[in-house]
């Protein structure tokens, strides 16, 4: 006599799916690490900021879905709580998504504060590092940030915040030291008063890197006390650094002008 074999019941279980949090560079696809690289080829979601290069976004399989979180006019098309919620819903529903992020997630890219709210709610998070924005833009201009005759500091600020004028930034520029300055072309004005009321000399040599390792970089500079008027007459725009130091009025060996085209033809 035969009997049935006994099934067991299928075991149901809820697959929560993975965050990773990848650093894009400062925009070209080259300077993306492998791992980056074969998380935005591979990936379904990917939630991208605007500071990304469309370059990047076109490495992404036909059928992902990007998800634009791009800030325009000093404002997210979605407040940051709502990007953290957004992470959180898609991996619960069992969805590995790659957030993409301009140079690296964890400097100045809120990539702690999503990384907190995943762990909150339980969902794994994986940080891919990238190389950074004032990385990549010292690395295409050739200004060493570091120079045993130039500077052994270097300190990173964000020039776009709250509370910039009551911020104390003394002692962070000045001889010997390299001040890099993420987001400060809107507030170029502040920060040279700033700076010079803090007694930093006016004369201090600075160097603003627009578009660092793409087609259409430009490396402009001009002393701290001209770096408002430069900003305004030749309408820099994000992204764009600013390095304050002995170390922009270095000699690399090539003009700006010959550095610019060396990024033209790494582009083509």
């Amino acid at each position: 006599m035969c009997r049935a074999a006994h099934v067991p019941p299928m075991e149901i279980r809820n697959h929560t799916g993975t965050v990773h949090l990848v650093g894009a560079g400062p925009g070209d696809p080259d300077l993306l690490t492998l791992r980056a690289a074969r998380l935005v080829m591979g990936a379904k979601i990917i939630v991208h900021d605007g500071l990304v290069d469309p370059a990047i976004l076109a490495l992404a399989r036909p059928d992902a879905r990007l998800i634009s979180v791009a800030k325009r006019r000093s404002k997210h098309t979605m407040p940051q709580e709502e990007i953290n919620a957004l992470l959180v819903r898609e991996a619960q529903a069992g969805n590995d998504v790659v957030r993409l992020k301009g140079g690296d997630p964890f400097i100045f890219g809120r990539g702690g504060e999503e990384a907190e709210a995943c762990s909150a709610a339980g969902v794994p998070v994986q940080v891919v590092p990238g190389i950074s924005a004032a990385m990549g833009a010292a690395a295409s201009a050739q200004i060493a940030l570091t120079h045993r005759e130039g500077a052994s500091i270097v300190s990173f600020v964000a020039g776009q915040c709250k509370g910039l004028a009551d911020q104390d930034w003394a002692g962070l520029a000045g001889k010997g030291r390299t001040l890099v300055i993420y987001m400060g072309v809107k507030t170029a004005p502040l920060i040279a008063e700033k700076l010079i009321e803090d007694g930093l000399s006016p004369g201090v040599p600075v160097a603003v890197i627009e578009n660092a390792a793409r087609a259409d970089m430009r490396i402009l500079r001009s002393s701290l006390a001209g770096l408002p008027e430069m900003v305004a007459h030749e309408k820099v725009k994000s992204p764009a650094v600013i390095v304050i130091g002995d170390v922009t009025a270095r000699n690399t060996g090539r003009s700006d002008a010959a550095l610019a085209q060396l990024a033209l033809e790494a582009q083509a």
